[in-house]
């Protein structure tokens, strides 16, 4: 669709320029369709010259041979081993060679592949051969396929099109380039291309596709070879093509790890994006439960990592289990500091939600010599800033953070609640404890469930609270309990005052709702069956007195009267 004064280099021009309102939904509209035409000289105006070279020694096409993702994948690795090889030959010939594969440029624009396969490009480049048979006098032209001759294989045969330049520039800002940029040469009827053999069954495919809105293959392979010069020749509407039936295919782990290791340039294109998220969706769930597939989580790339550790769904105990994980995985795969320091900074630290860690794990940030000092100084004062905000401020500035991709203050699906805690020292050792809990996971107690907060520590003796949907004394009826634990087993006693209290409408202050003492010995747990005394359908009711805004707000003083071994 034309919008009106638009610059088809803009990049949202160039993105939507062929975009019609039917491939919205789905489908490709049957007005832009001209596989009639393709490759009939009855309809074309120029012919399109494509040379194919061999490919790098060791190297096939990446569909050739390939019957599943994972030769691809493999296939594609070694070609981009090889690519890194050949450079460092290039890089050594006379200046004159390299004269011939510096970037161009047209119309003040530099054209240059900043991705891994920027090494292929100084052979391959559309933007090289064809923009530069464009560009300069047949002389010159001359030297210059003298010159990639010299650092290239020779032409191992030629293919001829007949092609519709208002067709092919419509579909493609690299096209429409080609075809005018201004210069005499553009004017001619013959346009060369310069390819490797592993690309000619996926430009061809992608030439079509340009004429028709289709392509014939269905095979995951094919397609992402397509994919791939759908990118290099900018072809916005076959990478979207390509994107919905790749995307539309049973995801494998592998094939899930595969599209998050395209070329930065392919990542980056708006029209992939659907395919990305659909991976790391698919990662996401698979790996949902760390604990489960600790081993093949830990040796995930990168990109696998990534995807897993910035689900909201993760059920893991508490982020300070992710943050263990975390470091873990980045000394496996990152032994040397400075790399380590790198990743978790630039990479790896934006996964942890260290709001939500405890604070005896937050200190221990501020002496891990895995992270940077000043970076370390930064993530626990901005945890603590966070810690100290109230319930409604911490929830404003999760709801702040719903759509973007780094998502510190948003909470997960931990198996353990987190708590705020207040700690004093003097006159007497004492703890403040708050649990919140949300209308939704007491719903989901009933009718014998329980829910555990995070451990906090007094006197150097971790405890928990626990809340249950239970029988009442008498056995008669469901009701709300809350109950302190003290975590650890053996020999150690621990005398402890304890209260519970929970806020309450009209005032919604803190009511106290239960008092006790009690001597502790490892493993054991005191508290009240029935702490609002009444049953659970009036505790759950909509017009609770108990659920301020959705939410259910507890606190827990607990203070040593003596302490014995």
């Amino acid at each position: 669709m034309r919008v009106p004064n638009a610059d088809l280099f803009d990049p949202r021009t160039i993105m939507d320029s062929d975009f019609s309102p039917g491939e919205a939904s789905g489908s490709v509209s049957s007005d832009s369709d001209f596989g009639f035409a393709f490759n009939d000289r009855n309809f074309s105006d120029r012919v399109l010259r494509i040379e194919i070279i061999a490919d790098l020694p060791e190297t096939k096409s990446d569909g050739d041979g390939c019957s599943s993702i994972a030769d691809w994948a493999r296939n594609r690795k070694r070609r981009r081993e090889d690519f890194k090889k050949e450079t460092d030959v290039v890089v050594q010939l006379e200046e004159q060679i390299l004269n011939c594969n510096m970037p161009d440029t047209v119309d003040g624009v530099t054209y240059e592949n900043q991705d891994e396969e920027a090494v292929a490009m100084i052979e391959e480049s559309p933007s090289d051969v064809g923009l530069n048979s464009n560009q300069i006098g047949n002389d010159t032209a001359h030297n210059i396929d003298s010159s990639w001759n010299m650092d290239c294989s020779t032409v191992l045969r030629v293919k001829t099109l007949h092609i519709s330049s208002p067709i092919l520039a419509a579909k493609s800002p690299f096209f429409y380039k080609l075809f005018s940029n201004g210069m005499r040469e553009s004017e001619q009827r013959q346009v060369t291309l310069r390819i490797h053999a592993s690309e000619e069954t996926a430009l061809l495919d992608l030439l079509n596709f340009m004429y028709s809105n289709s392509l014939s293959t269905t095979t995951p392979t094919a397609l992402l070879d397509v994919l791939m010069a759908a990118d290099k020749f900018e072809v916005a509407s076959c990478m979207r093509y390509c994107s919905r039936l790749l995307r539309n295919l049973p995801m494998t782990c592998e094939s899930a790890l595969l599209y998050l290791d395209l070329p930065s340039s392919v990542l980056m294109a708006d029209a992939v994006q659907p395919l990305t998220d659909a991976a790391k969706q698919f990662l996401a769930a698979r790996y949902k439960d760390v604990n489960k597939f600790h081993e093949e989580v830990l040796n995930l790339p990168l990109a696998g990592i990534e995807a897993v550790f910035s689900s909201d769904d993760l059920q893991v105990a508490s982020e300070d289990a992710v943050y263990d994980f975390v470091l873990k995985w980045a000394r496996t795969h990152y032994p040397k500091l400075e790399e380590r320091r790198e990743v978790l900074a630039t990479r790896l630290g934006r996964l942890i939600r260290f709001p939500y860690m405890n604070c005896r794990k937050l200190k221990k940030i501020l002496t891990c010599n895995d992270f940077d000092p000043e970076l370390a100084s930064k993530v626990v004062l901005e945890a603590l800033f966070f810690k100290a905000e109230t319930s409604y401020r911490q929830r404003a500035l999760a709801s702040e953070e719903a759509n973007v991709t780094c998502r510190r203050f948003v909470e997960r699906a931990y198996k353990y609640r987190p708590v705020k805690v207040v700690e004093f020292e003097l006159p007497r050792q004492q703890c403040v404890v708050y649990l919140d809990l949300k209308r939704e996971e007491c719903a989901h107690l009933f009718p014998a469930g329980r829910v555990y907060s995070q451990a906090f520590h007094l006197g150097g003796q971790g405890f928990f609270l626990s809340a249950h949907c239970n029988m009442d004394q008498q056995s008669s009826f469901h009701c709300f309990g809350l109950f302190l634990g003290m975590q650890e087993k053996g020999s150690v006693t621990f005398a402890v005052d304890y209260e519970f209290a929970a806020r309450s409408k009209p005032t919604e202050d803190y009511v106290s709702k239960y008092k006790g003492n009690y001597t502790f010995t490892g493993g054991k747990a005191v508290g009240y069956r029935n702490l609002f005394g009444m049953p659970w359908t009036a505790f759950m009711a909509d017009d609770s007195i108990y659920f301020i805004n959705g939410i259910l707000h507890l606190r827990a003083e607990l203070t040593i009267r003596q302490l014995s071994l």
